[in-house]
């Protein structure tokens, strides 16, 4: 089981990556883009090299239509996408200056305790994205400038969110089994073999 979720939780953060990937490229080449854009139309290029600035306008150089609309969904996506590994890991931000100097035993259900609230609030957010989805594809809203459907991007991101959830639910029970009975790691499950 431990092997299936890992694999899962990685496939998924991989497919994230590359997504993140292409907004950066694509976000890249819209500034560029945008850069060279203005720079055809300056007042000093105009004048100087007016050949050049010229064609530059009229090459139709400039940023990437919906550019930010692409980000937008992408970086949803991608952010789903992470949170499945990053729950495997045990990787989210924690503050634990007070608990350090708790017993092992106490830190154990302490852990388990956050596994259960956190588990609960990705599935919560998952259920809640279904419903934003239903609703963005009865209304057939689109996006403004390149008119794709919405609910494209909240289907991505709640196909990312089951995994999340999946895994978000598999860790706390691993966390509450480890609580109970003394074993396993307080730290990250993803490198152990539980």
């Amino acid at each position: 089981m431990h092997r299936a979720i890992r694999a899962i939780a990685q496939s998924t953060a991989i497919l994230g990556g590359l997504v993140l990937t292409a907004l950066i490229v694509l976000t890249c080449v819209s500034i560029l883009g945008r850069t060279i854009s203005t720079l055809a139309h300056a007042p000093f290029l105009e004048t100087t090299v007016q050949g050049f600035a010229t064609w530059l306008q009229q090459s139709g150089v400039g940023s990437v239509n919906g550019d930010f609309e692409l980000l937008e969904a992408g970086v949803a996506f991608a952010i789903f996408a992470f949170l499945p590994i990053c729950q495997l890991h045990g990787a989210h931000a924690t503050v634990d200056v007070f608990t350090n100097f708790l017993p092992q035993r106490i830190n154990r259900y302490l852990i388990a305790f956050w596994e259960c609230v956190l588990a609960a609030v990705i599935v919560l957010i998952t259920w809640r994205l279904f419903a934003g989805l239903q609703s963005k594809y009865a209304y057939g809203e689109t996006t403004f400038l390149l008119q794709f459907p919405v609910w494209w991007a909240y289907a991505a991101s709640f196909a990312a969110a089951i995994v999340a959830s999946v895994v978000a639910v598999y860790c706390a029970i691993m966390r509450v089994s480890s609580a109970l009975t003394g074993r396993g790691s307080t730290h990250a499950i993803g490198g152990s073999t539980q």
